[in-house]
């Protein structure tokens, strides 16, 4: 079964870092653009940050520009987003997603038509 699986949520106090992990099952991560999104209560799922297959281009959301950092690993099959000085507003349900396209920030501006999306991880900030 071809799939995605993110891992790393849980519960963190604001100012502090969180790794995320997605990984994939089934296919190789290699010539795919990979997308980390969010969706917080209420609210609707937005693009964070999207790297390009051949890792030269990254795009991030203003509100995570110089706190997240996106990167990933073809030999593990494995992307990753490293979210530091979290806010409680960073608070949502986070999602890795895939695609066969050109362009990451084309990825990142929309949530319809990337090729595979994970079940989504939990990350609670609060203290």
């Amino acid at each position: 079964q071809l799939q995605l699986v993110e891992s790393g949520g849980g519960l963190v106090q604001p100012g502090g870092s969180m790794r995320l992990s997605c990984a994939t099952s089934g296919f190789t991560l290699a010539g795919y653009i990979i997308g980390w999104f969010r969706q917080a209560p209420g609210k609707e799922r937005e693009g964070v940050s999207c790297i390009s297959s051949d890792d030269e281009v990254t795009y991030y959301g203003d509100s995570v520009k110089g706190r997240f950092t996106i990167s990933r690993d073809n030999a593990k099959n494995t992307a990753y987003l490293q979210m530091n000085n979290l806010k409680p507003e960073d608070t949502a349900v986070y999602y890795c997603a895939a695609d066969w396209g050109p362009d990451a920030r084309a990825m990142c501006s929309t949530t319809v038509g990337q090729d595979y999306w994970g079940k989504g991880t939990l990350v609670t900030v609060s203290s």
